[in-house]
C-alpha cells in the first residue's frame, strides 16, 4: 500500500536552535519506505494584528511524497525522529488530499485555542473565587468529576456576580496570534469556520461576530436581576456535544467527512478531534496530544493553514 502524503514540520516555541534544512531532509530520507518528491522551507514572520497577542516568527518545512504503509505508521516514525535531526521541529504527516480545493470545515475550541485566555478563570478572578474554581478544575483533571459536573460546580461559584463583568471580561480577551489571518484565509478559499466552546455564549457571541465565524456554540449563563445566578441554562457543551456539533455543521454545509479539521487543546476536545479527518493538538495537554493526528507547538493559530495547503 502506497500513501500519498504531505509532511508539515513546524518549529516549537521553546526551541531556539537555527533551522538546519539539510539535516531535516536527511532525517526524512532515513525513514524507511518514505520517498520525498519536493520540499520547501518557509520563514513565517512575526504576527501583529489588532485584538491579538503578538505572535513569534516560526519555521515551516513543507514536503510531499509517498509512504509505503499506513499514515499512522509514518506518524509514529516521524514523531520518534531525534530532535537534533529535526532542529527541534514537530514533524507531522497529513493525507495529501487535504490540500485539494474541496470545501472544508475547520472547527475549533475557544479557550486557549481561538483565544489566549480561559474565560472561566477570568470570571473567577472578578468574583474573587479563583482558588475555589481552580480546586474544582483540579478535581476534574484528576477524574473525580466529569466535564458537566465540573462546569456546573465552577459556575455555581459565580452566583451574584454582576452581569456587567461579562462585558469587562470580553474586552480583556485577546485572540491567539494568527487567528484572524487563519479565518481570513479559510474564508477566501471558500471554507467554513466554526467554534464550539465549554465557555459561555455571552462572551463568545460578540467574539464570533467580530471574528466573522460561520458557526459558534457555547454554554449560556443564567442571569436574573442583573446578576449571574450560578447556573447554566439549556444544553451543556460536553465533549459529546462538541463531536455532535462537528457532524451537524459538516452535514449542513455539505462537506465531506474527509475534509474536516478539528483543533483543540484539552481533554474535552478528544472526541471532536478523533471524529475529524485531521485532529490537531494546538499547544495541547498531554491527554489530547496522544489522541490527535498532528501537533502545533508554537503559539500561532495560522499554522493550521499548512495542513490544507493554504
Amino acid at each position: 500500500m502506497s500513501t500519498s502524503v504531505n509532511i508539515v514540520a513546524l518549529s516549537n516555541q521553546n526551541y531556539t536552535a537555527d533551522f538546519d534544512e539539510a539535516a531535516l531532509a536527511e532525517a526524512l530520507e532515513s525513514v524507511e519506505n518514505l520517498t520525498v518528491d519536493s520540499a520547501l522551507a518557509l520563514n513565517v514572520p512575526e504576527s501583529h494584528q489588532e485584538y491579538e497577542g503578538q505572535g513569534p516568527a516560526y519555521t515551516a518545512y513543507l514536503a510531499s511524497g509517498n509512504y509505503r504503509g499506513s499514515i499512522e505508521d509514518l506518524r509514529t516514525e516521524l514523531f520518534n525522529l531525534p530532535a537534533e535531526q529535526t532542529s527541534g521541529l514537530t514533524v507531522n504527516a497529513v493525507p495529501s488530499e487535504l490540500a485539494n480545493d474541496e470545501k472544508k470545515l475547520v472547527i475549533m475550541d475557544v479557550d486557549s485555542t481561538l483565544i489566549q485566555q480561559e474565560v472561566i478563570d477570568e470570571l473567577a478572578a472578578h468574583a474573587g473565587k479563583r482558588e475555589e474554581i481552580s480546586l474544582i478544575t483540579e478535581r476534574a483533571m484528576a477524574g473525580e468529576l466529569d466535564f458537566e459536573s465540573s462546569l456546573r460546580e465552577r459556575v455555581k461559584q459565580l452566583a451574584g456576580v454582576p452581569e456587567t463583568v461579562l462585558t469587562e471580561v470580553y474586552e480583556r480577551i485577546s485572540l491567539t496570534p494568527g487567528a484572524s489571518e487563519l479565518v481570513r484565509l479559510l474564508h477566501e478559499a471558500g471554507h467554513t469556520v466554526a467554534v464550539v466552546s465549554g465557555g459561555f455564549v455571552q462572551v463568545l457571541r460578540p467574539l464570533a461576530q467580530r471574528t466573522g465565524l460561520d458557526y459558534a456554540r457555547a454554554n449560556l449563563l443564567d442571569i436574573k436581576d442583573g446578576a449571574l445566578t450560578g447556573e447554566v441554562s439549556g444544553q451543556v457543551i460536553t465533549p459529546q456535544v462538541k463531536r455532535d456539533s462537528l457532524k451537524e455543521w459538516m452535514k449542513a454545509e455539505g462537506i465531506s467527512p474527509k475534509q474536516v479539521l478539528a483543533v483543540g487543546d484539552g481533554a474535552n476536545d478528544i472526541l471532536m478531534v478523533k471524529e475529524a479527518a485531521l485532529g490537531v493538538a494546538f499547544n495541547a495537554k498531554a491527554a489530547l496530544k496522544v489522541e490527535a493526528d498532528v501537533q502545533i507547538n508554537t503559539p500561532r493559530l495560522d499554522a493550521v493553514r499548512h495542513f490544507i495547503g493554504l
